[in-house]
């Protein structure tokens, strides 16, 4: 690499630590020393993304920069955390530094949006790597979990679905996309919104949560594995599906895309059935469905049940490609 490792750590991740912030030692030093506000939980996450398996090869670095971090503030939100504090692993092919001030400056552009201090991380040689740790706080006892719903719950999601997973279908060249929907769908992709304010507004109504990033579906099972729920029913004619989609996807939807292509960082979560007027306002929120068993049922407009190929989005499936 031409230049040094500590070179490019002071040329392009420089500390830029939001004030009141909770920073007491960042980068520079062989550990950060944070401190989280009294009365709250420190919520941990970490996310890595592969070039050639998480991300095309030519994604543009400014877009990759705010992807890496936005995958992980999105955990925080399917928790109710408020994001505090990231580090940050880079694993490089080379010292570009054309590619590294854009990755930098998307990277840091939505750090700032939401209050979040970069503290630390690594630079090493090898195929491109990307590996962020989020760290984050949440008033002790009012995390939300995986664990909480019962049958009968209500399932929910925030924005809309299959966005993300028809940006990548348009990315790849498997869907011939122009204009402002081609526009549209690959920014989904590329930039996704964390749903932080989502997931702090529906602490205490909420009774578990979980971001999809896998699919809905994969990630409606996680919840009912961790809740011990036998299975849910969805009602594929309330899925909340964007302008952009519906114009791609004409006549009857494509189901499978907005159930299991993954990349869509919205939330799901699942609340009691009189809690339903009590979504907050500011959280763009639909109901899909409701939880019981057997097994996950997707019904059709006309009640017939959609027989679905998989799931979602398996790391380790021989026939999966994720980018």
């Amino acid at each position: 690499m031409s230049a040094s490792e500590f070179d490019l750590i002071a040329r392009y991740f420089t500390p830029d630590y939001v004030p009141d912030s909770g920073v007491r030692l960042g980068v520079g030093d062989d550990c950060a020393l944070v401190r989280v506000p009294e009365g709250h939980e420190l919520v941990v996450t970490t996310d890595t993304m592969v070039r050639g398996v998480h991300f095309p090869e030519d994604t543009d670095p400014r877009a990759l920069g705010h992807k890496a971090l936005a995958v992980n503030l999105s955990d925080l939100a399917a928790m109710g955390a408020d994001a505090r504090w990231v580090t940050l692993a880079l694993t490089l092919p080379r010292g570009d530094e054309a590619w590294l001030a854009a990755f930098a400056e998307g990277f840091r552009d939505l750090a700032r949006q939401w209050g979040v201090s970069l503290i630390g991380g690594d630079t090493t040689h090898g195929p491109l790597a990307i590996t962020v740790q989020a760290l984050g706080s949440v008033p002790s006892g009012q995390a939300l979990l995986r664990s909480g719903a019962r049958a009968g719950d209500l399932v929910a999601v925030t924005g809309t679905l299959g966005d993300g997973g028809l940006g990548l279908a348009s990315r790849l060249g498997e869907r011939s996309i122009e204009g402002p929907d081609r526009e549209f769908l690959e920014d989904r992709l590329d930039r996704p919104t964390p749903r932080l304010a989502a997931g702090r507004a529906l602490r205490g109504l909420a009774t578990a949560a979980i971001d999809i990033s896998d699919g809905l579906l994969a990630d409606l099972g996680h919840v009912l594995e961790r809740s011990a729920v036998a299975g849910a029913t969805i009602e594929l004619d309330h899925l909340p599906l964007s302008g952009a989609f519906r114009r791609q996807c004409p006549g009857e939807p494509e189901w499978s895309l907005a159930l299991s292509s993954g990349d869509d960082y919205e939330l799901l979560f699942t609340l009691r059935p009189g809690d339903r007027e009590r979504i907050p306002e500011s959280v763009d929120a639909t109901v899909i469905g409701t939880l019981g068993g057997p097994g996950i049922r997707c019904l059709k407009p006309d009640g017939s049940v959609l027989e679905m190929p998989r799931r979602g989005y398996d790391h380790f499936a021989e026939d999966d490609d994720h980018g």
